[in-house]
């Protein structure tokens, strides 16, 4: 698992869209890898090239604007990642660059898909998104934003602060670059101590 330093500061690129889904993220044709630099060719490929399957950039989708072409983190809207549950989403996110998916709402799977791939998926409302948007937009080209997850705050390019809410567990998974089992591993001593004691106060339950 990918560790989140704290905090970044990097471009935000604005993609206003409701309801992105897993195959929009990464279509099914574009799924021929595991690897994270390679399914980044395939990301947004509906959008972002002009014909399906090839590599002919469209100027006008966001990531081929010059401004956002090294974005890390990626501004959405409703339900962000719905559908299909393919791993390979957050995958090609991770191999694109990006760290950070702020959205108004986030599905489930991929929310949690995020997590485990060292993404921060940040939930702001759309008003608050929508005003981070349009101060990007008069901050070029700079259009950076700074997320830091130990304070759980993003910070606009005018200086502005907005708190955002992130499961604790999560942002432990995050901040310590550990999956479930690893940070329960980090336990090990203390529940081997307590079988011990366990062991010792009902031996019974312990007989094979």
């Amino acid at each position: 698992m990918i560790k989140f330093d704290g905090t970044l500061t990097a471009i935000a690129a604005p993609l206003l869209r409701d309801n992105v889904d897993t195959d929009a993220i990464i279509p099914s044709r574009e799924m021929v890898s595991a690897d994270p630099e390679v399914l980044a060719g395939g990301l947004f490929s509906g959008w972002r090239y002009r014909e399906a399957g090839g590599r002919e950039p469209d100027p006008a989708f966001i990531l081929n604007q010059p401004i956002y072409r090294n974005a890390k983190i990626l501004l959405g809207g409703q339900n962000f990642g719905c559908g299909s549950s393919r791993e390979h989403a957050a995958w090609a996110l991770v191999g694109y660059g990006f760290r950070v998916v702020i959205a108004s709402s986030f599905a489930p799977i991929f929310f949690n898909n995020c997590v485990r791939n060292g993404i921060v998926p940040v939930q702001l409302s759309g008003e608050a998104i929508a005003e981070l948007a349009s101060k990007l937009a008069a901050d070029p080209p700079g259009a950076r934003l700074t997320v830091d997850l130990e304070a759980q705050r993003i910070v606009a390019p005018d200086g502005t602060g907005l708190a955002f809410p992130i499961d604790g567990y999560a942002r432990q998974m995050l901040l310590a670059g550990l999956d479930e089992i690893d940070l329960t591993l980090e336990g090990k001593a203390r529940i081997e101590a307590f079988l011990e004691r366990d062991r010792e106060r009902r031996p019974w339950i312990y007989e094979t």
